[in-house]
């Protein structure tokens, strides 16, 4: 476990997610072994955007740190950039993982 979240070089955290949009809330799951990625459910459509600002919205506030989608912007698999001086375990302990 940990292969999807990892630290880079300037001091953010790198975070590989997979979100399932269209879901009743915005929620964390478990880890997708699989896939190596933290499966995520989101509220909003993939619609016009509205699925990668929910998911930089959510994450912002549930880490508390500055989120950028850093790759996939048009994939379900996503690359989030975190920074705001958190360490890995601090993300971990946050999402519950």
């Amino acid at each position: 476990m940990g292969k999807f979240i990892k630290e880079t070089k300037d001091g953010g955290v790198l975070l590989l997610i997979y979100v399932q949009p269209k879901a009743k809330k915005n929620a964390v799951e478990e880890v997708d072994e699989w896939r190596g990625r933290l499966k995520v459910r989101i509220a909003a459509p993939p619609v016009e955007g509205k699925a990668n600002k929910e998911v930089v919205k959510f994450f912002s506030k549930l880490l508390g740190g500055e989120v950028s989608i850093v790759r996939g912007e048009t994939s379900r698999e996503k690359d989030l950039l975190v920074k705001g001086g958190l360490s890995v375990e601090e993300i971990k302990k946050k999402l519950g993982i």
